[in-house]
């Protein structure tokens, strides 16, 4: 894996002004900071600098009226518990952009498409959208629970800096080949994404250089941490992602 300018400078409260008590790290980049705020579920926020980003914004884990309005928001794919048209009512404005899947279009149609494989660049940060979905977990009508070409995972890049929100997924192939992420969000929670050992199987190829199991319900986070073992090149990360 690449080399990074990567510290971890805290965890504790996000940035100042937010009104509701999240937890956050900040990261030190090689111009700056990157500040990761863990709201719950598959929904986070993150600043670059003074950019503010919101990720799969949702009313069940946050009060969206007290949190900073976005300058991108990116959502991954059309459930419900990622997709939350009263959560986007509060964050997005006149200056913001929107990134969506193209299945999200019907209720989001202001918004920038990325099919699977495109990359764009937006409010500087580099957006790559890599493929989310099943393999293997089927719903009560043998399909899928996130049937391939509809989700998005997303690689943010930003002052050389790799981060990868992966979104509802497995552990697929285009996940596992790719490279040089530094801070990874891995789903883990059945029956809808994966396993401890489909995650543990991910970042073995991949090799991120934190991980974050996010997304994980009920699932025993401290299985994933016994799978990997201890690694001076993988550091595990658990918050309330619940």
């Amino acid at each position: 894996m690449k080399k990074t300018c990567l510290f971890l400078l805290g965890f504790g409260l996000a940035a100042a002004g937010l009104a509701a008590p999240f937890d956050a790290d900040t990261l030190k980049t090689p111009h700056g900071q990157i500040v990761l705020t863990f709201i719950g579920h598959g929904t986070l926020m993150m600043q670059f600098d003074t950019l503010v980003v919101h990720i799969d914004p949702v009313s069940a884990y946050a009060d969206y009226q007290l949190l900073p309005q976005a300058d991108l928001v990116l959502i991954t794919h059309a459930h419900g518990d990622h997709l939350d048209p009263k959560a986007l009512a509060h964050v997005v404005s006149s200056h913001t952009t929107l990134v969506t899947a193209p299945v999200c279009k019907p209720a989001v149609p202001e918004a920038i498409l990325l099919e699977n494989g495109q990359t764009r660049t937006l409010q500087g940060i580099e957006i790559e959208a890599v493929p989310a979905y099943n393999l293997l977990h089927l719903n009560k009508n043998q399909q899928p629970f996130h049937p391939r070409g509809e989700g998005n995972g997303y690689i943010l890049r930003y002052d050389g800096i790799s981060i990868y929100v992966a979104g509802d997924t497995e552990n697929t192939p285009e996940m596992k080949a790719l490279q040089g992420i530094d801070i990874a969000f891995l789903p883990m929670n059945l029956p809808y994404t994966m396993t401890p050992e489909m995650v543990a199987d991910a970042a073995r190829a991949f090799r991120p250089r934190i991980l974050y199991p996010y997304h994980y319900g009920n699932t025993d986070v401290s299985r994933l941490t016994a799978l990997l073992g201890p690694d001076d090149n993988l550091e595990i990360r658990i918050r309330n992602l619940k």
